[in-house]
């Protein structure tokens, strides 16, 4: 399993996942990647998305249409700016990850969870049984 300490965590990582910042859209690791794997908590090192729910959706960031299961994130109102959103957070590290809102695929649930490349880790799919991660192969599409 892969996970960091705090200590560990670049500026903009510790700015994203603990003070609740917001990396610059389109200048980020996943907003344009595409490869078969899963996303995990970067601290805690918890599975969060697969890219099977990966989709372009233009905003800049990484979005998903769903969790990869519901126990792993806390959605959380945030009226910071101004507006009112629904943030999310990982449960087991409490790091900020996004946000989600509801303009995603009306096909896959009308979800787009909005999350910042600093706050996970994406683990190729060839790599998951190596990593500790094998017991999510049954989640992709062969």
């Amino acid at each position: 399993m892969i996970k960091k300490s705090k200590s560990e965590l670049s500026e903009m990582e510790y700015l994203v996942t603990q003070e609740d910042g917001t990396e610059p859209p389109f200048q980020n690791e996943y907003w344009n990647h595409f490869e078969k794997g899963i996303y995990v908590d970067k601290l805690s090192g918890k599975p969060l998305f697969t890219s099977e729910e990966k989709f372009e959706s233009d905003c800049g960031w990484p979005s998903f249409s769903k969790a990869l299961t519901d126990d792993e994130i806390v959605e959380l109102v945030d009226k910071s700016f101004g507006m009112v959103r629904t943030e999310v957070r990982s449960e087991d590290s409490n790091s900020h990850l996004g946000h989600v809102f509801n303009d995603g695929p009306q096909e896959s649930g009308g979800l787009r969870y909005c999350i910042n490349s600093a706050a996970v880790q994406f683990i190729p799919y060839d790599k998951l049984e190596e990593l500790g991660y094998g017991d999510l192969l049954t989640h992709f599409n062969k």
